[in-house]
């Protein structure tokens, strides 16, 4: 990790005289492999943020959630997580399938907590991995390349109320999510989302009766 700050960062740690500070933090607080309070920490959550690249250089950021344990770290360089069914744009899997390099944040709101992580992604279609988690299209192997804890200091507390009713899950059908429901979307959806329509789950609503569901935070929005 001896090169992890670069030139643009050296600069402002010495306008603001923090460059002892950070080397002290890169010795003290990274690491290179997931150690046991860590893969607890990480894998007790049921959400996280992922950083990807896009084909223009330019970072995006997305939400990834699922029941806590569906971030599952397989050994001490490694952890996987589902890409379930979302909106057909594959941002973030399409980024990362074309730049590996990605960063994640995982952070409770509840402790509150969070970690950081540097790692090199690649997409697997392995049947043994995608059979650990219901519906989900592809799965995400991560290796670790730098690990390291940020303090909770600007970190508000939240309670946690539900999970989402969304995610899947063994014992129960998945329902169709909410905006797909929303008038004129119907003919653009794919045979998997198309199959619950037959169930009958499918019945329109306007753009604007789904943004109010989305502003009052009904849960089937």
């Amino acid at each position: 990790m001896n090169n992890f700050y670069g030139e643009q960062n050296r600069s402002f740690q010495d306008k603001f005289g923090t460059r002892k500070m950070a080397d002290l933090l890169k010795e003290v607080i990274f690491n290179n492999e997931f150690d046991e309070d860590n893969k607890t920490f990480i894998e007790s959550l049921s959400s996280f943020f992922l950083t990807t690249i896009d084909h223009q250089g330019r970072p995006t950021v997305s939400h990834k959630g699922g029941d806590a344990g569906y971030i599952k770290i397989i050994d001490k360089n490694t952890l996987i997580f589902p890409s379930y069914n979302g909106n057909g744009m594959y941002l973030s899997m399409g980024n990362l399938n074309a730049n590996a390099q990605i960063g994640l944040l995982f952070i409770s709101f509840e402790t509150p907590r969070r970690v950081r992580m540097q790692g090199v992604a690649t997409i697997s279609k392995d049947p043994a991995l995608l059979a650990l988690y219901k519906e989900a299209d592809m799965i995400v192997s991560v290796k670790l390349t730098e690990l390291w804890i940020n303090c909770p200091r600007y970190v508000p507390k939240y309670e946690r109320v539900r999970e989402s009713r969304y995610t899947p899950r063994t014992d129960i059908e998945t329902p169709l999510a909410g905006w797909k429901q929303i008038d004129g979307v119907e003919a653009a959806l794919g045979d998997g989302d198309l199959a619950k329509k037959k169930n009958g789950e499918l019945c329109s609503i306007t753009v604007d009766e789904w943004m109010g569901k989305v502003r009052a935070g009904d849960p089937t929005a």
